[in-house]
């Protein structure tokens, strides 16, 4: 099993910055994806980033410029810097995981909240 545990959320002024981590646990191994989506209240949970293991990124266009993706293999952990915070950047934030012997993986998520 994979276990993928967020940390890093909080309340941040519009302007700001934040960085979540997402660490990973367990059997890994086979990873196709790392990303991160978001969902804020009464809206449906959207892609932010996702980083493919072959190669590439994807980024919301809500976000490009704005966000970073990137990945420590040591620590087996998945980052997003997160510069220039709006209000509606509020949202949880979900940290994902394709494997391709046991699939998607979600996090618990974490709160990330703009406001001043």
């Amino acid at each position: 099993q994979v276990q993928l545990v967020e940390s890093g959320g909080g309340l941040v002024q519009p302007g700001g910055s934040l960085r979540l981590s997402c660490a990973a646990s367990g059997s890994i191994f086979g990873i196709n994806a790392l990303g991160w989506y978001r969902q804020a209240p009464e809206k449906e949970r959207d892609l932010v980033a996702i980083m493919y293991i072959g190669g590439g990124t994807n980024y919301a266009e809500s976000v490009k410029d704005r966000f970073t993706i990137s990945r420590d293999n040591a620590k087996n952990t998945v980052y997003l810097q997160m510069n220039g915070l709006k209000v509606e950047d509020t949202a949880v934030y979900y940290c994902y995981g394709h494997y391709r012997q046991i699939g998607e993986r979600w996090g618990q998520g974490i709160q990330v909240t703009v406001s001043s």
